[in-house]
């Protein structure tokens, strides 16, 4: 069934998203279960506290709270079917236990142990180009896109910036003057807004944009009108999730002031897990404090949920292996060192990525409209 076939069948109300001919994507809500733009007085709210993020990686996370700044013992070895394996061991004397973490290439185990177990201490990843050149090539920011972005976080100067920058330059102004920044339980999030990245006339690719836009994991697409996204519009091999919104008219008809309410609709590739918190029936927020609070949450799930695709896990494995060896290998140097065997080399462990350690930290989310691209 084409396109339009489908708009057909789906009749008056048209939904944010379709899905691409060739398949490939899972979309929120279904379409079986569209519903007019027009939300209904007993749809229920939804409380702030449905709302959890997940954990990207738990046991990075042990390491910095447990060990990081404490004494501690690590222990290197390369096995032969594991691979490098690391072994860092914590006495947390006024609790009369010893914390342990072993860190290998797939997964990391941590436990502690009561010390009056032991006798003795124990040892040791291309753009669809005719779409791609109109979403590119828009400079305009409506003040319904405004608004919308006032709830996501506020407007920043980028020169001297000195928060999460998400890859942005905050020194010369390569990547424009201004971006979209928050700071969210814990979280900073740095928005690259497309309208707000450099413009280049006589570029037809808009290359300074795509740059950004095109090695992004998840978009949110803020459409202005009743034009469904397409999945597949814009082709990469990074992108793997879209988050679309839509403003729509109050029961009572009226846009309001207040920025009237929004829907919202998801599609991600195939092999990314499904992931929450789940979606209102109808998919429609009328609180501007609940919407931002869903989208935002919605937001950090996607992009951890994408890192469980095949394509970013096996990158992250390749990573992980090539950072542990590398870990182990300096560890084992300076041991070595240590007990006058050799001179320690240079450090070889790259430091962390800006905003912190782990697997693709740098948090870049695109915000691009059908009509109208941010």
């Amino acid at each position: 069934m084409n396109s339009v076939s489908r708009l057909l069948k789906i009749g008056d109300g048209l939904p944010l998203i379709l899905p691409p001919k060739s398949g490939g994507y899972w979309i929120d809500p279904p379409l079986d279960r569209h519903v007019e733009t027009s939300p209904t007085s007993s749809s229920p709210s939804l409380g702030l506290e449905t709302y959890d993020i997940m954990e990207r990686d738990n046991e990075a996370k042990i390491y910095q709270e447990f060990f990081r700044h404490r004494y501690h013992h690590s222990f290197t070895a390369v096995d032969p079917s594991l691979g490098p394996l690391i072994l860092s061991v914590c006495l947390e004397e006024e609790d009369n236990r010893l914390r342990v973490i072993l860190r290998m290439n797939e997964c990391s185990l941590h436990a502690t142990f009561s010390v009056f177990l032991f006798q003795n201490f124990p040892t040791a990843v291309e753009l669809a180009k005719l779409t791609e050149e109109d979403i590119l090539s828009n400079n305009e920011e409506s003040e319904e896109f405004k608004h919308f972005l006032s709830i996501l976080g506020q407007t920043v100067k980028l020169r001297g910036f000195t928060g999460f920058r998400g890859g942005l330059d905050v020194s010369h102004g390569q990547t424009g003057s201004e971006a979209v920044f928050t700071s969210f339980h814990g979280r900073e999030i740095m928005f690259h807004v497309s309208t707000k990245l450099p413009f280049t006339d006589g570029d037809t690719q808009q290359l300074q944009r795509k740059r950004h836009i095109g090695n992004d994991i998840v978009a949110i697409v803020y459409q202005e009108g009743r034009t469904p996204f397409l999945c597949d519009v814009i082709s990469s091999h990074f992108l793997h999730c879209f988050i679309a919104v839509r403003r729509v008219k109050r029961e009572n008809g009226a846009d309001g002031g207040d920025g009237g309410a929004f829907q919202v609709s998801i599609t991600a590739r195939e092999d990314v897990p499904p992931f929450g918190p789940p979606l209102p029936n109808p998919p429609i927020f009328t609180e501007g404090s609940v919407f931002r609070e869903f989208l935002l949450t919605k937001l950090i799930n996607a992009e951890i949920s994408c890192y469980r695709a095949e394509r970013f896990s096996k990158l992250e494995l390749r990573t992980r292996s090539s950072l542990l060896e590398a870990l182990r290998s300096e560890l084992s140097s300076r041991s070595q060192c240590m007990m006058g065997n050799s001179a320690p080399p240079t450090s070889i462990v790259a430091p962390p990525p800006e905003g912190g350690g782990g697997f693709i930290e740098n948090f870049k989310v695109r915000l691009t409209d059908h009509t109208e691209v941010y």
